[in-house]
């Protein structure tokens, strides 16, 4: 199978910034869905305990409901039911996926 490849590409040893990301092409842009938090993350009622969910990074995407900050990859942990995008702002909770409707969050 042959793809085509732009004329404007360089393999990687001819770049001139290597180190460099690329602009996102819209094949790579997530599709955020929003999720009710209470169905991602356990004990989100109990106002006794505070809760302890660890997130592994800063992605690209800002949030789309508050459009004031990145969002934060949350993985599957004790609390967590599922791996999600979470907004510090407005606490608000999305799922990713491709435009083709590949999930974005799995491994």
């Amino acid at each position: 199978m042959t793809l085509p490849v732009p004329e404007t590409m360089s393999p990687p040893e001819q770049q001139e910034h290597p180190g460099r990301r690329r602009h996102a092409e819209p094949d790579d842009c997530l599709v955020l869905s929003e999720l009710n938090p209470r169905m991602v993350i356990d004990h989100l009622d109990d106002e006794g305990q505070p809760l302890q969910v660890m997130t592994f990074g800063t992605v690209r995407e800002i949030c789309p409901k508050c459009q004031s900050g990145h969002l934060k990859l949350v993985l599957r942990q004790s609390a967590v039911r599922m791996a999600h995008l979470f907004c510090a702002d407005c606490a608000s909770c999305f799922d990713a996926h491709y435009p083709d409707g590949a999930p974005a969050l799995t491994i």
